[in-house]
C-alpha cells in the first residue's frame, strides 16, 4: 500500500449536482475521505444543462473541480492528468468510450474505471457494449473498480477485465448522523423513479399505505409519471437535496431501501442510501438480494422483506426493537463503510498500481 499522498484525476458523472442521480453523494464521501487521507484530487466533470440548474455543491472545498464542454477543453488539462498518480474515468460520463481510448494512450498503467452502475454495465457489456463501455476496452483499463463485489468480479474478468476489484459506496459520518427531529412519517423512500424499483416501491411502500390509512409515509424523488395513483398518506416531495438528507432520514421510523432489478440480481451492491440512512440512525426495511447479509445482518441490523405482510409487522414493532436495530446499523456502518475508509481502500488499490508502473518504467 502506497504511504506518500497521491495525485489522482477524476473524470466523474457529476459532482455538483445530485438531481436525478445516486453518483454525485457517492464521489462526494469518497472524495472528502480521501481529502482527509492527505490525497489530492481533480474532479472533471462535463457541463450539462440539467446538472447547470440543479447544482446544490458548485464549489466543493475538498477537491480542485472544474467542469467542461467537449472533449477539446480537456487538453487544458492534460499535463495533469499525464502526470497524475492515476486517473479514474467514472460510468455514465458523457462520450466515455471517446475519452477512455484517448486516456488510455495519455496514462498507460495507470488507468482506472469506476463503475457506479456494475450489474447494468454486466448486463449491457454480455449483450454487446455498455453507452460508456465497450468490450474491447476492459483489457485496456489497468483497474476496475466496481461498485459490485461477489460474482460481478468474475463476471467482469471473464469479459477480459485484468484486474477487477470492489469498491462499494460509502457515507460522510459528519453529515449523516442522528439529530433531534420530529418522526413524520413511519415510512420513507428516497431515490429517483426508475421502471425496475417501481415494482418494489408498489409492493413495500404503497401497498402497505393502501391497507394502513392511519400511518404516514412519504416518497420524496425526481422524474416519477404523473399517473402514479398515490394513496392519501404517501406525501410526494420532488427532490431532497444532499444538505436535507439527514433531517429527512431522521424525520422517519423506517426508511426503505430498494434495489434496481440487475443490481439485486448480481448481488452484492449495496446502495449508498443503505448507508446514508444508517449513518443517520434510521432503521430500515430493504428488499431482499444476495450479500445484503455481508453488509448489515437481517433480524439484528436491517429488516429484509419480501411483500406488504413484512412491512407491516415492521411497523408495528416495538420502539426499543426499532432503536436497538438502528443502533447496530449505525455502528457497522462507521465501523467499515464510510467515506474514509473507502478512501484508504482505493488508495491502496491505486498504490499498488503506480508502484507496479514505476517498476515498469
Amino acid at each position: 500500500m502506497s504511504r506518500r499522498p497521491l495525485d489522482i484525476v477524476i473524470l466523474g458523472l457529476s459532482l455538483s449536482s445530485s438531481w436525478g442521480n445516486g453518483h454525485a453523494t457517492t464521489y462526494r464521501a469518497l472524495l472528502r475521505g480521501l481529502a482527509q487521507e492527505g490525497h489530492r484530487v481533480l474532479f472533471l466533470e462535463r457541463d450539462v444543462p440539467w446538472y447547470a440548474d440543479n447544482r446544490d455543491l458548485p464549489e466543493p472545498d475538498f477537491c480542485d473541480f472544474t467542469l467542461y464542454g467537449a472533449r477539446g477543453d480537456l487538453d487544458r488539462w492534460r499535463d495533469r492528468i499525464c502526470r497524475a498518480d492515476a486517473v479514474i474515468l467514472g460510468s455514465y460520463v458523457p462520450d466515455a468510450i471517446m475519452l477512455l481510448d484517448m486516456l488510455a494512450d495519455w496514462v498507460p498503467g495507470r488507468l482506472a474505471f469506476y463503475d457506479i452502475d456494475t450489474p447494468v454495465t454486466l448486463q449491457a457489456l454480455e449483450q454487446g457494449d455498455a453507452e460508456y463501455i465497450a468490450r474491447r476496452q476492459l483489457s485496456a483499463v489497468d483497474l476496475y473498480l466496481s461498485f459490485a463485489g461477489g460474482a460481478a468480479l468474475e463476471r467482469l474478468h471473464a469479459l477480459g477485465a485484468r484486474q477487477a476489484r470492489p469498491l462499494y459506496c460509502a457515507v460522510d459520518p459528519e453529515r449523516y448522523r442522528p439529530l433531534k427531529v420530529e418522526k413524520r412519517w413511519d415510512l420513507g423512500y428516497l431515490g429517483t423513479y426508475s421502471p425496475d424499483r417501481q415494482p418494489g416501491l408498489d409492493a413495500l411502500l404503497l401497498e402497505p399505505a393502501r391497507r394502513l390509512p392511519h400511518r404516514r409515509f412519504v416518497v420524496a424523488g425526481a422524474q416519477f409519471p404523473e399517473d402514479i395513483d398515490w394513496p392519501e398518506n404517501v406525501e410526494r416531495i420532488e427532490h431532497v437535496a444532499p444538505p436535507d438528507h439527514a433531517a429527512f432520514y431522521n424525520a422517519q421510523r423506517f426508511t426503505l431501501n430498494i434495489t434496481r432489478a440487475a443490481m439485486r440480481a448480481s448481488g452484492h451492491s449495496p446502495s449508498v442510501r443503505l448507508f446514508e440512512a444508517a449513518a443517520c440512525g434510521t432503521a430500515i426495511i430493504s428488499d431482499r438480494w444476495p450479500g445484503l447479509e455481508e453488509v448489515l445482518t437481517p433480524g439484528r441490523a436491517i429488516l429484509a422483506a419480501t411483500g406488504a405482510q413484512d412491512v407491516e409487522r415492521a411497523l408495528l414493532m416495538p420502539d426499543d426493537r426499532r432503536e436497538t436495530l438502528a443502533s447496530t446499523a449505525r455502528q457497522i456502518v462507521l465501523d467499515h463503510h464510510t467515506g474514509r475508509a473507502r478512501a484508504r481502500t482505493l488508495a491502496g488499490y491505486l498504490g499498488q498500481l503506480t508502484a507496479r508502473t514505476e517498476i515498469m518504467a
